[in-house]
């Protein structure tokens, strides 16, 4: 049995037709008759007499409907209790992000938490991923945003919030400029313009080319993506950036696909166990519904 299947009930009861609870409901017609359906087989029993051109409620269902509007109505009240003390959350919380985390939209996100839980205050690290893997491990971050280079790390929870491709991208009197995809080979044997090591981007292609058998030549680090595409303007190397920082550059940089495709994803992470308090709780759960 489920809230939704008792909701149609009592709505169909009230309508004394299906059309006009559907309606009410903002759902399509055929559902709640699947759901009422469904309802019905699970009791064993019908709710409603649907013989007349009105639908009529049965001896059964006379008596389940003060039963299923208590149900609700302690749903709702439950609701309500939660949402009158959501304002009265108190506490500090940690949190972390990694440089390129920028088209995360960070700065809304913390200030839509703010106004909500004003009552929480909030700090904001920033860090390589494996160090905060680490430090919400330890219990000194409870949320962070991380890059993810293999899988779920042990101990954490997460929830992407961002997946796209890497690509290659170059000044445009580089002789790559020509060239709408690259393989690792080519690239292994260029100066190469990447993230730290230590960073959910560059454990993706560091396992990208020792899967390959190769070695890159890595001469040029920067934790800000940013300044990664501006070394590639200067003609210093090739940059391995996110596709949509190359869409930023475009009118400066020439881009390249990889070959094989490699994909980078930053993730909301956290304690598997989840968090010690309730301000924790709340970024959490905001978190994942905002980001």
């Amino acid at each position: 049995m489920e809230l939704h299947q008792l909701e149609y009930f009592v709505a169909v009861a009230e309508e004394a037709n299906f059309t006009r609870a559907a309606a009410r409901m903002h759902v399509a017609q055929p559902g709640v008759s699947a759901q009422i359906r469904r309802l019905e087989r699970e009791l064993g029993q019908p709710l409603f007499d649907r013989s007349g051109r009105a639908v009529r409620l049965t001896d059964v269902g006379e008596a389940a409907l003060p039963h299923a509007r208590a149900a609700l109505a302690a749903v709702a009240a439950v609701r309500e209790t939660v949402a009158e003390h959501e304002g009265l959350v108190r506490g500090q919380v940690a949190m972390g992000m990694v440089t390129s985390a920028g088209p995360v939209a960070l700065p809304d996100f913390l200030a839509g938490f703010a106004e909500r839980y004003p009552g929480v205050e909030i700090t904001l690290g920033e860090a390589n991923s494996d160090v905060m893997v680490d430090a919400l491990r330890d219990g000194q971050l409870d949320v962070a945003v991380i890059g993810l280079a293999d899988g779920v790390p042990a101990g954490l929870a997460t929830q992407v919030v961002l997946d796209e491709a890497l690509v290659a991208v170059v000044a445009p009197s580089d002789v790559l400029a020509d060239r709408t995809e690259v393989t690792l080979a080519q690239l292994s044997e260029r100066s190469l313009i990447c993230l730290p090591k230590g960073t959910g981007l560059r454990g993706v292609l560091d396992r990208a080319f020792a899967t390959a058998g190769l070695h890159p030549r890595v001469t040029l680090e920067a934790s800000d993506p940013n300044v990664l595409a501006q070394l590639a303007m200067r003609g210093l190397g090739v940059a391995l950036v996110p596709e949509s920082l190359a869409r930023y550059y475009a009118e400066q940089l020439h881009p390249a696909l990889l070959r094989p495709r490699l994909r980078g994803q930053l993730a909301l992470a956290w304690r598997a166990g989840g968090p010690t308090g309730p301000a924790a709780r709340a970024l959490i759960d905001f978190a994942r519904s905002v980001l």
